[in-house]
C-alpha cells in the first residue's frame, strides 16, 4: 500500500505509575529525520523510540513529542536516617540517666528531629520505562500509518488517472506522427511541381527524401519506451512503500523520452501533445514528493 509521508498519530499509556502520552507528526523529507522532544529525566528512551520511528517510517522529517504526568504516581520514598536516628537515641538516654530525667522518647517526638526522616523520589526502572515508552510509541505509529495510508490512496488514485491521461497523449502522438511524414511528402512534391513540372520529378528521390524525414522525425522508441515507463510505474504503485525516490527516478526517465519527442516533432499538433503531455508528468513529480 502507497503511503503518504504527512500524517500525524498519538497514543497514551502507563507506564511504572506515570501517564505518558506521544504525538507524532511529519512532513516531506527526502531521507528520515527524526527529531524527539521529551522530559530530560527520561532521556534515557530516546534511542529505543527513535527505533520504533525507524522500524515504521523511511523517509520524511518527523517530529515526535513525549509527555509524561507523574501527579499520580506513587514515586516518592520516605526514608529513615538509621544512623543519626541511632545517635539521637543515645543522647537523650545519656541525657535522661544524667539528669535524672525521665526518658518520654516518642515515634512523633524522633520524626520530628532534623533530618532523621527524608523524602526522596523513588528511582525508576529505566529498561521497564524504555520498554513501556517504545509500546506507546508503537501504538502511536499504527495510528499515524492508518492516515497516511488514506492520504497514499488518494495520491494513488490521482497518480493513476493521470497516467491515463498520459497514455492519451502518447497515442495521439503515434496517430500523428505518420501523417507528419506524409504531409512531407506532399509539400515536398508540390514545390517540385512548381519547380519542374510534372515531367520532370523522380519518384524515387521524393521516397528517398521521405525515407530519410522519417527517420529523423521518428518517435517510435521514445513512445514505446513511454509505454513501458507507464507499465512500471503502474507496477510500483501496487507494491507499496517505500517508493517515492524510485518513482523519482522513473520519472526523470518520462522526462527525457517526452523532451526528446518535442525535439523530433516537426508538426505544432504533435509540439502542442508534447506540451501537455510534459505537463502531466510534472503533475506525477509534485505528487510523489508527498509519498513516502
Amino acid at each position: 500500500m502507497i503511503k503518504s509521508m504527512t500524517g500525524y498519530g498519538s497514543a497514551k499509556g502507563t507506564v511504572e505509575g506515570i501517564e505518558v502520552c506521544v504525538e507524532l507528526k511529519s512532513v516531506n523529507n527526502k531521507f528520515l529525520d527524526t527529531a524527539i522532544r521529551m522530559p530530560r529525566s527520561f532521556l534515557f528512551a530516546e534511542e529505543t523510540i527513535k527505533q520504533a520511528v525507524s522500524s515504521h517510517i523511511s523517509r520524511g522529517k518527523v517530529d515526535v513529542f513525549v509527555t509524561v504526568d507523574t501527579s499520580m504516581a506513587n514515586d516518592m520514598v520516605v526514608r529513615v536516617n538509621e544512623p543519626l536516628l541511632n545517635g539521637y537515641l543515645e543522647a537523650l538516654k545519656g541525657i535522661a540517666d544524667k539528669h535524672g530525667l525521665t526518658n518520654d522518647i516518642s515515634v512523633m517526638g524522633v520524626s520530628r528531629l532534623p533530618d532523621v526522616l527524608s523524602v526522596e523520589k523513588k528511582e525508576l526502572d529505566a529498561d521497564a520505562v524504555a520498554t513501556g515508552v517504545r509500546n506507546i510509541a508503537e501504538q502511536a505509529l499504527l495510528d499515524f500509518d492508518r492516515m497516511r495510508i488514506v492520504e497514499g490512496d488518494k495520491l494513488k488514485a490521482d497518480v493513476l488517472e493521470k497516467l491515463r491521461t498520459i497514455e492519451q497523449l502518447v497515442t495521439i502522438i503515434e496517430e500523428n506522427s505518420p501523417k507528419t511524414v506524409q504531409d512531407y511528402r506532399e509539400r515536398l512534391l508540390g514545390k517540385l511541381n512548381e519547380v519542374l513540372g510534372s515531367s520532370g520529378i523522380d519518384e524515387s528521390r521524393i521516397l528517398t527524401e521521405a525515407a530519410i524525414f522519417a527517420d529523423k522525425i521518428a518517435v517510435d522508441e521514445e513512445t514505446v519506451r513511454l509505454r513501458s515507463h507507464i507499465a512500471q510505474l503502474r507496477q510500483m504503485l501496487e507494491t507499496g512503500s517505500p517508493i517515492g525516490r524510485k518513482i523519482d527516478f522513473l520519472l526523470q526517465e518520462f522526462n527525457r523520452e517526452a523532451n526528446t519527442t518535442g525535439s523530433k516533432c516537426q508538426n505544432a499538433e504533435i509540439a502542442h501533445v508534447v506540451v501537455d503531455l510534459k505537463s502531466e508528468i510534472e503533475k506525477i513529480r509534485e505528487q510523489i514528493q508527498n509519498i513516502e
